[in-house]
This record gives structure tokens, C-alpha cells and sequence, in this order.
């Protein structure tokens, strides 16, 4: 799994971050969400695939 985020859609909302904290942090100055790593381990896929689903804003990508 890859994954990658639409930074110009992104508004910080931090949904992601708290389904997938091994993934996602949120940035302290410019409010957008970072990825940690874009190849999640496969015990976070799971919870990385819920946590693009529930972006409020559709930001997050996945590829196999």
C-alpha cells in the first residue's frame, strides 16, 4: 500500500491522524496533515484505508 496526500485540498482536520497516528501527524505551523510514512506497516492498513473514507475533504490516496 502507498499512500499520498492532495495537499491543496487538505485543511487539517485531523480525522486521519487520530484513526491512523502511525501514518499521519498534524503539522504545528502550517495546520495540514504530514504523513509519517507513505508505506504503512499492514497492521495500520485497516485503519489508514478508514481514515480516507472519512477525510472530510477526500485528500487521501491510496495505491496497492
Amino acid at each position: 500500500m502507498k499512500v499520498e496526500i492532495d495537499y491543496s485540498r487538505c485543511e487539517g482536520h485531523g480525522v486521519c491522524v487520530g484513526l491512523a497516528p502511525s501514518t499521519f501527524e498534524l503539522g504545528d505551523e502550517d495546520e495540514q496533515v504530514r504523513l509519517v510514512t507513505e508505506s504503512p506497516e499492514r497492521t495500520a492498513e485497516e485503519a489508514v484505508t478508514l481514515a480516507a473514507k472519512r477525510c472530510p475533504t477526500q485528500s487521501i490516496r491510496i495505491h496497492p
